[in-house]
């Protein structure tokens, strides 16, 4: 038998790849991990945990404004200081860099920083230095992806939206994403001039079509300037900042352009031709059941396979392949009603099939669903409204899609979420008795369905 460094080499210390390896190396093999830049990947970085972070701090924006309704008298007017805001953000990263290190420290890890290359289906290379292993584990991610348009280097992705300096006064969004929306409301609850362009006819494509028709006309009500059907063509720096030239020749002024066009698997630069390994019609590591690539001593998990882009998802194809190498091999991974949440204003939380994918897999189904004003803005004196809905499986009677635009919409949707799995009926949401008053109650209070 031929002798390695390790029992597993992860190559990204993203959500999935450090998850992997400190699991890995409880049960006993001999694990290392590299990554070159700050520990916890986009998620921890650049995406999930700060994102909510200024989430957060956009909605202060919008209590101020409804505190007066509720009897409070501000002293003065409020000022956002966005220096404040970089540095305190700042600061909790690196508190979490600091604790996934020390989680794969305790766990006996070795830590190499550096860029790996792959050599063969046992070898990485990282700054001239080779290691090897039984197995390898790619968990890299994925990367924004920019159209090739002119004028592409005046934009910015979302990777450098925490850190703008200045504080953009006007910002143009290009994109229909979750991404995208996501930051297009953010920047206006922080006091930015937003537009948001996208190419296609409704924003957030793969979500069910009412969730995605009632948010945009939220985000609308709420400031930002959503422009359907429109796309950029040029990019050029102009007296005032920057001017976009749309496909049909308008021209709009920013400070700053985002593109949150999307996410391509972060595959570049790895040496996964050299060893083998195939790539799928995506551009993404192509892997099988288990996570097993082309070559059977590499595995793939998270962003980089492209399966659900989503860091709990990662988390899980992560523990899989952990107990597929380490442990009794029966874990599996289980893609069907896998919650999320998207931190737009007012949120989308959302479970399962959309109305149209259900009416596909299951054929006759059911909806319900509500609109109306929370308890909350009855005397707030805003106009957000809230969105629920419900898709039924008719022949099992089971709920098959739930759907949530409003207020902790994500915090709502968690624990629905755990009843769909178990296989929950509309008939067990009719019985179940509602907290009062809250909005969530409105799920287990739906009678009506919607006709055809």
């Amino acid at each position: 038998m031929p002798t390695f460094d390790f029992d597993l080499f992860v190559i990204g210390g993203g959500s999935g790849g450090v998850r992997a390896a400190r699991m890995a190396a409880q049960t006993g093999a001999r694990v290392g991990l590299a990554e070159a830049a700050d520990l916890g990947g986009t998620c921890v970085n650049v995406g999930c945990i700060p994102k909510k972070l200024y989430s957060y701090a956009a909605g202060y924006a919008e209590s101020f404004e409804e505190a007066a309704g509720y009897g409070w008298t501000l002293p003065a007017e409020p000022q956002f200081d966005w220096a404040h805001l970089k540095s305190q953000r700042a600061k909790e990263i690196g508190r979490l860099n600091g604790i996934y290190a020390s989680l794969l420290k305790n766990s006996g890890v070795t830590l190499v920083t550096g860029w790996a290359q792959l050599i063969d289906g046992h070898t990485v290379e990282i700054d001239g230095k080779r290691h090897t292993a039984r197995h390898l584990l790619v968990a890299t991610g994925g990367t924004p992806y920019v159209p090739d348009i002119p004028g592409r280097e005046h934009i910015v992705t979302s990777d450098a939206m925490f850190d703008l300096d200045p504080f953009p006064k006007r910002l143009l969004v290009v994109g229909g994403g979750y991404i995208a929306c996501e930051f297009a409301s953010i920047f206006n609850g922080l006091g930015a001039k937003v537009t948001q362009l996208h190419r296609r006819a409704h924003l957030l494509t793969g979500f069910d079509d009412d969730v995605r028709q009632f948010l945009a006309n939220e985000m609308g009500k709420a400031g930002v300037d959503v422009r359907l059907n429109c796309e950029a063509s040029l990019i050029a720096r102009g007296p005032n900042g920057l001017v976009v030239t749309l496909a049909r020749g308008q021209q709009i002024e920013a400070d700053t352009v985002l593109f949150a066009t999307g996410r391509v698997p972060n595959t570049q630069g790895l040496g996964l031709e050299a060893a083998g390994v195939k790539l799928d019609e995506n551009g993404a590591i192509a892997v099988d059941a288990h996570y097993r690539t082309s070559v059977p001593s590499i595995y793939a998990v998270g962003d980089v396979s492209t399966r659900v882009q989503l860091t709990p998802v990662a988390l899980a194809e992560a523990m899989v392949v952990v107990d597929e190498l380490f442990g009794k091999g029966k874990r599996r991974m289980d893609y069907e009603f896998i919650p999320t949440a998207v931190f737009t204003h007012p949120n989308i939380g959302t479970c399962g099939y959309t109305e149209l994918d259900a009416r596909a897999k299951f054929g006759e189904v059911a909806v319900f669903s509500s609109e109306f004003k929370s308890l909350r803005h009855t005397l707030s004196g805003r106009s957000e409204r809230t969105f629920m809905k419900l898709v039924v499986d008719k022949k099992s009677d089971r709920v098959v899609g739930l759907h949530m635009v409003g207020a902790d919409a994500g915090e709502v949707v968690q624990g629905f979420a755990v009843a769909m799995r178990a296989g929950a009926t509309k008939a067990i949401f009719d019985s179940t008795i509602g907290i009062h008053p809250t909005g969530a109650e409105e799920f287990v209070t739906m009678r009506e369905p919607m006709p055809g």
